[in-house]
């Protein structure tokens, strides 16, 4: 497929509206309105037992042997029961017994009416899905679903409760015109629409059923281009049964929330997809963020508030009531990065943090990772305050070794300075920034985990050098003109002086390390002192000039 951007400035102001209030209308729990919602290729209906305007209850995972346990209006998914089996038969009836409005099956190639009558007969609707979908997914769609109820175009966002991604999708497919997903950066359906005069391909079938979007060679170079587009990414569709995509990116800040695909040509959406599409990502952004906090809400204040602290933006005292630790923690800062040239950070970031986070909880029960800008922010509460221990170097180079491994992602672990207290994270996020700096530099696959100790001489270099010690303009006469003479003339005198002067004007070790004769090595001195006027007693000139070409051989 090729894509192609558009222009980000043709994007006019937002005209998607962002719901604000939730609704408070119980009718979408209905069995009917999470049919609606969910659609044939997730469930479908067997036999309704007259439940199809009966509200439902909880979503029970069953085993086959199990007892069923008691759940009012209770939702009972068979896993492993076949229809054809008498056991199946009896758990249909034991569910009606014990409370419940439905049970799901999988078919297998099997005729359900046996099933159905049974079901009839116990009082409770009968549902199938296809033997692709897992159990446990089906699982987390039943629980997540509500069914969207439009009146008109004027309430058709505003009724949309934040959080409710069903209702959100269904919402944005009717202004656009064709089906979409919403999916995270990693390519995970968390939800999708289900409109009836809106047909999928096999890739959208798939990626539902999965829960996941099935792999595709393009897959990886589509999700770069998004999530590197500040505007929605058109993908043509190469074959007639696959059909054409249009995708935008969902941001927090420089945080990718997810994505949005919309299937073009089935049927073609409106002309002023891409502006619907821009705005309707906005509105997306608060209904992820809103789900994400209600998941887990406790966890969600501590990422902002880890967010907060490592900017130095929020008062230890605040940040410690809102991490769960005390101001005076000892605490060390890693930052981990993806690194390689096909490799989106953004992307990438989002695919390991959970990885991260496992790693580092394991370390600590009040660890906390962020993802920021690509990279991602580990919090490491620690035992004391002294430098980084091998026990947190082992940590840092297992973590890189086993994103390599499990996720064939290549990444740099910068270690920071050890933290008294909160007060002192901002500093240590800053000197984990630098030691990457360092690796990034350096370009050296076999040192992929450093700390500050470790690179310490290289840490202050850069330090000095980002002062502007190494810019051109602050550049000593006999530096510029040194560097102008080599360029003009294909000379080394700036590569020989640096060598010397680092070898403590050594000739023979100088002459050693450029692989060149001493007596060559004699000669290049001589005449960078005739030509430039340098006079090498001299300490602290020898301290300036050396210090500049360091700097600007460390900058590249």
């Amino acid at each position: 497929m090729h894509g192609s951007v558009s222009p980000a400035e043709s994007i006019p102001s937002a005209t998607f509206v962002v719901p604000v209030e939730p609704p408070t209308d119980a009718a979408d729990r209905t069995l009917s309105g999470i049919l609606d919602t969910l659609g044939r290729h997730a469930l479908h209906l067997v036999a309704d037992a007259g439940r199809l305007g009966e509200q439902l209850g909880e979503v029970v995972v069953h085993g086959p042997g199990e007892p069923v346990p008691p759940a009012d209006d209770g939702v009972l998914l068979l896993t492993g029961s076949r229809a054809a089996h008498p056991q199946t038969l009896d758990t249909i009836r034991s569910a009606g017994t014990a409370g419940y409005r439905a049970v799901v099956v999988k078919a297998f190639g099997d005729d359900l009416i046996g099933l159905a009558h049974v079901a009839d007969e116990a009082g409770i609707a009968l549902l199938s899905t296809p033997d692709e979908m897992a159990w446990r997914h089906l699982d987390a769609l039943i629980t997540s679903s509500k069914a969207p109820a439009f009146s008109d175009d004027t309430d058709r966002f505003t009724s949309i409760g934040v959080g409710d991604l069903f209702a959100l999708a269904n919402a944005i497919a009717s202004s656009i015109g064709g089906a979409i997903t919403i999916e995270d950066p990693t390519g995970r359906v968390i939800a999708y629409s289900n409109l009836p005069h809106q047909e999928i391909d096999e890739i959208r079938r798939l990626g539902i059923l999965g829960r996941q979007t099935p792999e595709r060679p393009t897959n990886y170079e589509e999700y770069q281009a998004v999530l590197r587009s500040e505007s929605p990414v058109y993908f043509e569709s190469p074959t007639p049964e696959y059909a054409s995509r249009l995708a935008c990116a969902v941001r927090a800040g420089t945080e990718a929330l997810g994505l949005i695909w919309v299937l073009t040509d089935r049927p073609p959406i409106v002309a002023r997809a891409e502006l619907v599409l821009a705005d309707a990502a906005k509105a997306t952004a608060l209904h992820l963020l809103r789900a994400r906090g209600q998941r887990d809400p406790e966890r969600a204040q501590r990422t902002e508030a880890l967010r907060l602290l490592l900017d130095g933006a929020i008062a230890p005292r605040s940040a410690a009531a809102q991490l769960g630790v005390k101001a005076e923690t000892p605490s060390v800062v890693l930052v981990i990065a993806p690194t390689g040239d096909d490799v989106e950070p953004i992307l990438a970031a989002a695919r390991i943090v959970d990885l991260v986070t496992l790693y580092c909880e394991a370390w600590h029960s009040s660890a906390l990772c962020v993802t920021d800008s690509g990279v991602v922010y580990a919090f490491l509460p620690t035992r004391t305050t002294d430098e980084p221990s091998p026990r947190l170097l082992k940590l840092a180079e297992d973590l890189a070794a086993t994103i390599e491994r499990s996720g064939r992602l290549n990444v740099l672990v910068g270690i920071g300075t050890c933290a008294s207290g909160l007060a002192e994270v901002a500093e240590s996020r800053a000197m984990a920034d630098r030691v990457l700096a360092v690796l990034t530099g350096r370009g050296d696959a076999s040192t992929r985990v450093a700390s500050v100790e470790q690179v310490r001489t290289e840490v202050v270099l850069r330090t000095v050098a980002e002062q502007g010690a190494a810019d051109q303009s602050q550049l000593l006469g006999p530096v510029r003109a040194i560097l102008e003479h080599d360029a003009a003339h294909g000379t080394v005198y700036a590569e020989s002086l640096l060598v010397y002067l680092s070898s403590f004007g050594d000739v023979v070790r100088a002459a050693e390390k450029l692989n060149i004769h001493e007596n060559t090595m004699r000669y290049r001195i001589r005449r960078v002192e005739a030509l430039f006027d340098l006079a090498l007693d001299d300490g602290d000139q020898v301290l300036a000039i050396w210090l500049q070409l360091r700097l600007l051989r460390l900058l590249g």
